[in-house]
């Protein structure tokens, strides 16, 4: 199993950072409004089995105390499944939604989070046969991160981890509802990003 994403490089990065942080100016405080994008790529090999997934979501987001920001979130998600014959199934996804976060050092240069998200998803898988499905669902989910300023305005961001639920429903007469819950610990689940300041 082989993971395409950075993540020890990353954290060793933000621990460096942190150290050098007690002198930052850097930081958010009240009233701040931001605009941020992170992206996720996982592949996964086992056997002649393959997948592979793709990422990412845009974000707007204000403080609306020291701490706590809120904003509006989109997402864009990309995944292909292939079997042992080479058959693919592709998927795409498409999420509406809002989020919240506290931020535990929002004043300094380098701050954990927690990010709380919900929102609107709509899903559609293509079969190897031909044909495809399309699910409707609602999500939530709860993931942990950190953030660090490297200008007045600029930072870069990861967050690792997911503990998430989701509510699905097929687009077809008939159709019920899936409930799904989902603490994912691997490295499929971590993204990076980019803030800018305003």
């Amino acid at each position: 199993m082989k993971k395409l994403l950075f993540t020890v490089a990353a954290l060793a990065a933000f621990g460096f950072a942190q150290a050098q942080d007690e002198a930052a100016t850097s930081g958010f405080a009240k009233g701040d409004v931001f605009v941020s994008g992170s992206l996720g790529l996982s592949s996964e090999k086992t056997g002649d089995v393959k997948s592979t997934d793709f990422n990412v979501t845009p974000r707007v987001g204000y403080f609306v105390s020291e701490n706590i920001a809120i904003g509006a979130q989109l997402g864009f998600r990309s995944g292909k499944d292939t079997d042992a014959d080479g058959a693919e199934t592709k998927t795409t996804g498409f999420e509406a939604g809002a989020f919240a976060r506290y931020y535990g050092t929002p004043g300094r240069a380098f701050s954990f989070f927690g990010q709380l998200n919900a929102g609107y998803n709509t899903t559609k898988t293509e079969f190897p046969a031909g044909g495809e499905a399309k699910t409707n669902g609602f999500g939530i989910g709860l993931a942990p991160g950190i953030s660090y300023f490297v200008s007045d305005h600029i930072a870069f961001e990861t967050t690792f981890g997911a503990l998430s639920y989701n509510t699905s429903k097929p687009d077809a007469d008939g159709a019920e509802s899936t409930d799904t819950f989902n603490l994912n610990l691997n490295l499929s689940s971590v993204t990076f990003g980019m803030i800018y300041k305003f």
